[in-house]
């Protein structure tokens, strides 16, 4: 059964997800602004956010299923900040924001990439989990 405590964590860590989504992709972008894909436009902040949250979701994931993350702690990171953190909506906005100006063909490396990377990076954290948590 669903209780208010865990309503509360999902939105704890989800308010601090959001914030930090956003505060890592503007300073990415800022950062990469002469990067050699940055007049395209390419999402590397966005990039960056779907990989580090899918890894800690690995990892989290992982510590949960050998017992040594909680319920309340999965909620709170996992669920709230793991879930606020990434984002498949700016990602695929960002995507077809590429294809539009023109640049198919690192719209298809941002969807190659990103997937690719994401889900090597939730194997990577499960991994890191097990190894440490057996």
């Amino acid at each position: 059964m669903t209780t208010w405590l865990d309503w509360a964590l999902v939105v704890a860590g989800g308010m601090v997800g959001a914030v930090l989504r956003y505060l890592t992709d503007r300073a990415v972008q800022t950062r990469m602004a002469r990067g050699p894909l940055a007049a395209h436009g390419f999402p590397y902040g966005i990039l960056l956010v779907n990989v580090a949250g899918s890894a800690l979701l690995g990892l989290l994931a992982g510590a949960a299923t050998a017992g040594a993350a909680s319920h309340e702690g999965y909620l709170l990171l996992g669920t709230g900040l793991c879930g606020a953190l990434t984002t498949y909506s700016t990602f695929s906005w960002e995507t077809l924001r590429l294809a539009e100006r023109g640049h198919a063909l690192l719209a298809g490396v941002n969807v190659a990439v990103s997937l690719a990377a994401g889900i090597l990076a939730a194997f990577a954290g499960a991994g890191l989990s097990t190894a440490l948590f057996g």
